[in-house]
């Protein structure tokens, strides 16, 4: 083991016990390593989809990339050991959104209680693709749900869920699989997001009208996130600009369970 990464090793076991801040890059290009292959490296990648110290995995930056292509990792920020990390790229578009006018209603409320108790905004009508009903989503509750959705998600539907929540408080999170099958997707739907101008006036029950939150559902690849936060214009936890970025990116979390894998 080299000098360069003994030392990082310690600084890591460190800053894990103080739960200090670290600054990594990430390089969605390079193959993932497993925390033994890292130690006899030099310079460490976490992945974007999130940091585990007890399932870690690495990656490296690809040899001779050049620093100005648009390939090169980008930085992010996390706390090391205190839950699912907040991406915060150098370039993220942190531009605020425009505020709601619309009318609040249980109709486009979501919530989330509980990995078995939560809501998703979803086209209410069969084989409409998400991005056409981004302006006109209806929320749909978990079987059994205490929340106040007018329609229900099928049984089975959801294949794996997980939920966890920022240290500070500022946001809620639900992440994981659900079987296509299961519901009147659009073939073929890559997917879209849903926030509180898409349906005009939607919210999540954590913030209450006009804080931020951010809906992606992804048909082709069985895979839904939401994020909620506890203010307005929270743009640097639920960014509405990541539209097209992907769950794991936009809300990086747990998208991978014993029964199914939408990572």
């Amino acid at each position: 083991m080299t000098t360069l990464t003994a030392m990082f090793v310690l600084g890591l076991i460190s800053a894990l016990a103080d739960g200090a801040a670290l600054r990594v890059r990430y390089d969605p290009t390079s193959p993932s390593r497993s925390l033994a292959d890292i130690l006899f490296s030099d310079v460490v990648y976490i992945p974007a989809s999130g940091f585990s110290f007890a399932d870690a995995s690495f990656h490296l930056a690809p040899a001779g990339l050049d620093a100005s292509s648009s390939l090169f990792p980008r930085d992010l920020n996390f706390t090391a050991g205190t839950g699912t990390p907040t991406r915060r790229s150098a370039d993220l578009n942190t531009a605020p959104t425009p505020a709601p006018t619309g009318q609040s209603s249980p109709s486009t409320t979501v919530h989330i209680g509980s990995e078995g108790d939560f809501a998703l905004l979803l086209p209410g009508t069969s084989y409409t693709l998400i991005s056409d009903a981004e302006a006109d989503g209806v929320s749909f509750c978990t079987p059994g749900s205490n929340g106040t959705c007018g329609q229900s998600l099928p049984d089975g539907f959801i294949t794996g869920a997980a939920v966890s929540t920022a240290p500070d408080g500022s946001y809620i999170q639900v992440t994981g699989c659900f079987d296509v099958s299961k519901f009147a997707f659009a073939q073929g739907d890559a997917g879209g997001q849903f926030d509180v101008r898409f349906p005009n006036g939607a919210q999540c029950s954590f913030g209450g009208y006009g804080a931020s939150f951010i809906e992606q559902v992804e048909p082709s690849s069985g895979r839904f996130c939401l994020r909620c936060c506890a203010h307005e214009n929270d743009q640097e936890n639920c960014n509405s600009h990541q539209d097209r970025a992907g769950c794991p990116n936009a809300v990086p979390g747990t998208y991978t369970f014993p029964n199914a894998d939408c990572s």
